[in-house]
């Protein structure tokens, strides 16, 4: 078959270097992909968010099927667009990627449908939000309603600090009009989980769980970022929690949309908080997350395409999922300066043998060279038959990447370790 995969990240090339195995596929196209993925696909330089141009490609070039990976384009309904031209699709349709586009929508639903979540409250005007912050618990957390790169989610630590996220938002309108609404909630405590699923909107399939590490110094220190790096399995993520969270969680989440009708097919992530009352959700992603996508999908031994397919044909319960039982480790490799400014335009030196390397931030030269040119350029990958192998594999192969200017974290790891030895 002929596959279409849109976007152009290391979450795009985890996905791409995957259904690359998969029997069924004869060739792929990223869209717009970038000089890493340039090594596992044909690129084709049509940017995520260019609907009329992504929908003529796959008809001009008769794609059989279709991978929407990043936010963007599944709010924005790229998935309905294909789909009106009878291009299979995986990912969700434009009514049910709202559960990531809207945080109201989400928080909203939540309430609605009884699944566990932080107290919160919704705000189209500032000076209503302003005094709302005068009646809350600090710290508390500020967040804009709609998509913002990962960066519309403010944990603030004073009430100044409240007060300027929202007026950062609703009056400077910092994140555009994803700011226009603002949601208010509690803050959580406790260990963060990463949980990806596969659902047709009538089975609900969980993958292995993942810890992301968000912050941009070792230490969990410094300004948050999109990711310096991923460990799984989770240890906080234990079968019993695990069992709740499908049966409080999960399936109650997939049975709401259908309620809603807004069915979910495709890639549904759940961002759980583990608080001393329960697992609870701090948000959810209608898509694979970056980084985690990076070191889940090195852990499913089936065929992920045949997996895709089958949700696009509602058919998932029919399909073959398995995940092995060992461990996987994923480093990230950033521009220095990064997530502010950063130079780029370095090019990249990667070791034969260092193969799990998915790249994010990169361009191919007029002479072919690797060069950077985004803040998270790489990350770095290794299996291991547990956490603490894995770490370390992973950062072997870390000292055999290398250009200048690279920035990354010692630490990723380090909590699931101390979680193991408690």
């Amino acid at each position: 078959m002929k596959v279409m995969v849109v976007g152009g990240g290391g979450r795009e090339h985890a996905i791409i270097k995957k259904i690359k195995k998969s029997p069924k596929v004869d060739e792929i196209y990223a869209l717009p992909g970038n000089g890493g993925i340039a090594a596992d696909a044909t690129c084709v330089d049509i940017g995520a968010k260019d609907l009329e141009n992504i929908v003529n490609f796959a008809k001009e070039n008769k794609i059989e099927f279709a991978i929407v990976a990043p936010d963007d384009p599944l709010v924005l309904g790229l998935v309905d667009l294909l789909q009106a031209e009878d291009i299979p699709c995986f990912g969700p349709n434009k009514d049910a990627a709202i559960i990531e586009g809207s945080k109201v929508f989400s928080k909203d639903l939540m309430k609605k449908y009884g699944i566990p979540t932080a107290e919160y409250a919704t705000f189209t005007d500032m000076d209503e939000a302003l005094c709302y912050l005068d009646t809350c618990k600090i710290p508390v957390v500020v967040k804009a309603d709609g998509l913002a790169l990962g960066k519309g989610v403010i944990i603030a630590e004073t009430l100044e600090e409240a007060k300027k996220a929202v007026r950062d938002m609703m009056e400077d309108k910092v994140f555009g009009e994803s700011g226009s609404v603002v949601v208010i909630e509690e803050f959580l405590t406790g260990p963060e989980v990463s949980v990806l699923s596969f659902t047709d909107g009538k089975t609900l399939i969980p993958m292995v769980s993942s810890m992301d590490h968000k912050r941009a110094l070792n230490g969990d220190k410094g300004l948050n970022t999109g990711g310096m790096g991923t460990v799984a399995p989770n240890p906080y993520y234990t079968a019993e929690i695990a069992a709740r969270c499908e049966e409080e969680i999960f399936l109650p989440t997939m049975v709401a949309m259908n309620r809603e009708c807004r069915t979910f097919s495709g890639c549904l992530y759940f961002g759980l908080m583990l608080t001393e009352d329960g697992p609870k959700v701090i948000e959810y992603n209608c898509r694979f997350g970056d980084p985690e996508t990076q070191v889940v999908l090195p852990l499913l031994d089936s065929d992920l395409f045949d997996i895709m397919v089958h949700v696009a044909e509602g058919t998932l319960e029919d399909a073959d999922v398995n995940f092995a039982d060992d461990a996987a480790c994923c480093v990230v490799m950033a521009s220095c300066g990064y997530p502010k400014s950063y130079e780029k335009g370095y090019e990249i030196k990667i070791a034969d043998d260092v193969e799990d390397v998915y790249v994010a931030g990169a361009k191919l030269s007029e002479d072919g060279k690797l060069l950077t040119n985004g803040g998270r350029v790489l990350g770095v990958t290794e299996r291991g038959k547990d956490i603490k192998e894995a770490i370390e594999k992973a950062y072997k192969s870390v000292e055999k990447v290398s250009f200048d200017n690279a920035y990354y974290r010692k630490d990723i790891g380090q909590k699931a370790l101390a979680a193991l030895e408690r």
